[in-house]
């Protein structure tokens, strides 16, 4: 039996070396207490305020659902891989923090943390590892700090007795097969590139490294959901048992999870947010939150696939009382419907769940049945913004022309064909002077582009001069990209080098990135809304076509369906193809939604439309509502009765403007 190192006989002060060597050796064999994630948290952490809002020690009580999660890392629990699919402001990240700080001081061994990037690894290292370490005094006795020559303390790398903790990103497969781990945690797995550097999938590649530690090992994956169908946390959740937290009502005691759809509110005022029970009917007041999460409980939904791993899902609805509350989730709610980014952002971020894109292409013969009554050339009432498109092809440049009004509603005013190519001087000139002119508003004034957005995938150094000599205030030069997991549908502007003349000059362009996946998405959800009746106040992103618009335009503009591609390392993502042999309406509006985005339309106030309607000299009778009289369906009443007739003496078109339009489109 051990001798309490208290009861250690005194030793001659010649042989005090061999007293510690002997506390050393007697501490050594004292085994660990048996804690989980979950009290070694409670025991050991503190909270930094470099990277929590409420610093201190960590109580699990603040949110309990974290505590199975946690356990289920410990290396007595026999699940190896633990999925969480979550929304925002839950506690994961600290969770996980939790789970590598247990692993440095209770549990030794190599651990990688991937992160979706490798500059996000040394960011996840400096804002949660570094703070983790020295706010905890139980890790600063285990790793070294960084300045200390030979500590094995880099931004990347934190070595401690036993283990090692190396942090890399799903973009490098150099750091993704570096050496064997037993423990691994993947975090936003969704956000992670299709393959890294092209040696296939990053998760994959991440947990090869885990084999040789069998039955050991210990895999997190955590990450908000993305799209239905390509997200990985998704796939995951859906392998596993599928656990849900159930909370019990402060009025019946009945459990369940909590549901978006039970969250009830009087429409426009969000502070009157409370939760309905599925058992009583009786609103549940959010103060009633930390009671019901202390008496929650997780179970499974499902039954795994493999019995080794386990599943949860939490949304923001969960969020402890005082961080995100019942009332902001239904105020951002409201604030998302009119912007598709923002509403699948709350899905993704709030929900946990993933998005659905719905990329069936419109019956194009319904849309143009649907025609309305104002000619091409002429701005209806609700338009206040002008914004053009431009698809540059060998032989011309396509442009459409789109007014925009509230809650991104939309009118096509003008598609013009500019004969001759790039390479062809008088194609730019009539570009150029398209950029002047200028078309009659109903109101009586006239209403020139305000932002024209211009593709560069086809000769772009031709596109950059042009849009050079035109200046950024107008013109503004794009490129189109594939994929929707990307952080906005509109970034830049980024520099890039130009040639004028001959010359190269050095980040001589601006160019803005478009995520053309997005936007026809939206496209295609506007397409499918149902038109009001007569008086009634129009959706938001209505799209609105003239009366006199031709049918293969309108097939052009719903040429493209979403469709699910299978690589040929067996994974799946969303491609847009073509269903119709042309597509340029399509690329033309898509262009001129994102000149929209880029003028600020998407964060425009209510006094701001208020100031363009005074501009424009428009009076607005409603919120919302356009007369019925000029947005009947071509086959009501007369079409020319509803026609808004332009006075002759305000129409100055160029006469290419005129007999260049495709003959699929009749001349105003």
């Amino acid at each position: 039996m051990l001798q309490p190192l208290a009861d250690l006989p005194e030793v001659p002060f010649a042989f005090d070396g061999a007293a510690d060597l002997l506390r050393a050796w007697a501490s050594g064999l004292t085994p660990d207490p048996d804690l989980t994630v979950s009290v070694w948290a409670d025991r050991h952490r503190i909270l930094s305020p470099r990277g929590a809002s409420e610093a201190g020690p960590w109580r699990t009580s603040r949110t309990p659902y974290l505590r199975d999660i946690m356990d289920a890392l410990s290396p007595r629990h026999p699940a190896q891989r633990i999925v969480f699919m979550k929304g925002s402001q839950l506690g994961a990240t600290e969770a996980a923090a939790n789970w590598i700080g247990y692993v440095v001081h209770h549990a030794p061994g190599p651990m990688l943390a991937v992160q979706p990037s490798v500059e996000l690894a040394k960011r996840f290292s400096q804002q949660r590892i570094d703070p983790l370490i020295e706010e905890s005094p139980a890790l600063r006795e285990k790793v070294a700090p960084a300045r200390s020559r030979d500590s094995g303390n880099t931004v990347l790398s934190k070595e401690f007795p036993g283990g090692i903790l190396v942090m890399t990103g799903a973009n490098s497969a150099v750091g993704l097969r570096s050496m064997p781990v037993r423990y691994l945690f993947l975090d936003e797995v969704d956000a992670y590139p299709a393959s890294a550097d092209d040696e296939g999938d990053p998760v994959a590649l991440a947990e090869a490294r885990t084999r040789t530690f069998s039955w050991r090992r210990k895999v997190f994956l955590a990450s908000t959901p993305t799209i239905r169908g390509l997200s990985r946390i998704e796939r995951e959740y859906e392998a596993s048992d599928q656990r849900r937290y159930f909370v019990p009502c402060p009025h019946c005691g009945h459990r369940q999870f909590l549901k978006f759809e039970r969250l009830r509110w009087q429409k426009g005022k969000p502070e009157t947010a409370t939760y309905v029970c599925e058992g009583c009917e009786i609103p549940i007041a959010e103060h009633h939150k930390t009671k019901m999460l202390e008496n929650g409980e997780w179970r499974p939904m499902a039954v795994s696939a493999d019995p080794f791993t386990i599943g949860f899902h939490l949304s923001s609805l969960y969020s402890p009382v005082g961080w995100l509350s019942w009332e902001r989730i239904a105020r951002e709610w409201e604030a998302c419907q009119t912007a598709v980014e923002a509403k699948r952002s709350f899905i993704n971020t709030v929900l946990g769940e993933s998005w659905v894109e719905t990329g069936e292409a419109p019956d194009w013969q319904r849309l143009y049945d649907r025609r309305h009554d104002y000619r091409l050339g002429c701005v209806p009432a609700g338009g206040l913004l002008l914004t053009a498109g431009a698809d540059v092809q060998r032989d011309r440049i396509e442009v459409s022309i789109w007014a925009w009004g509230r809650g991104l509603t939309s009118w096509l005013i003008d598609h013009v064909v500019l004969e001759g190519g790039p390479e062809k001087a008088q194609a730019w000139a009539a570009l150029t002077e398209l950029l002047g002119f200028s078309w009659p508003h109903e109101a009586g004034t006239e209403m020139g582009i305000s932002r024209l957005a211009i593709d560069t995938g086809y000769e772009t150094s031709a596109v950059y001069a042009w849009a050079r000599r035109m200046g950024s205030g107008q013109v503004v030069a794009v490129k189109g990209v594939d994929g929707f997991s990307r952080p906005a549908p509109v970034i830049g502007p980024s520099y890039v080098d130009a040639t004028e003349g001959g010359r190269k000059i050095r980040r001589g362009a601006k160019l803005w990135t478009v995520a053309t996946a997005t936007f026809k998405s939206e496209t295609y959800r506007f397409l499918r809304l149902d038109r009001p009746a007569e008086g009634d106040v129009l959706p938001a992103g209505s799209i609105h076509l003239p009366r006199n618009v031709d049918a293969e335009w309108v097939k052009q503009l719903v040429a493209e369906q979403l469709m699910t591609i299978k690589t040929r390392r067996g994974f799946s993502r969303l491609e847009w193809q073509k269903v119709h042999e042309r597509n340029e309406a399509l690329d033309c509006r898509v262009y001129a939604r994102a000149a929209a985005w880029i003028a600020g339309l998407d964060r425009w106030s209510e006094r701001k439309w208020r100031e363009l309607e005074a501009q424009l000299g428009v009076e607005r009778k409603a919120p919302g509502v356009i007369p019925a009289s000029r947005h009947s369906q071509t086959g009501s009443g007369s079409p020319e009765a509803a026609t808004v007739q332009p006075k002759s003496a305000r129409l100055h078109r160029p006469a290419w403007l005129g007999d260049r339009r495709r003959t699929w489109l009749t001349k105003a």
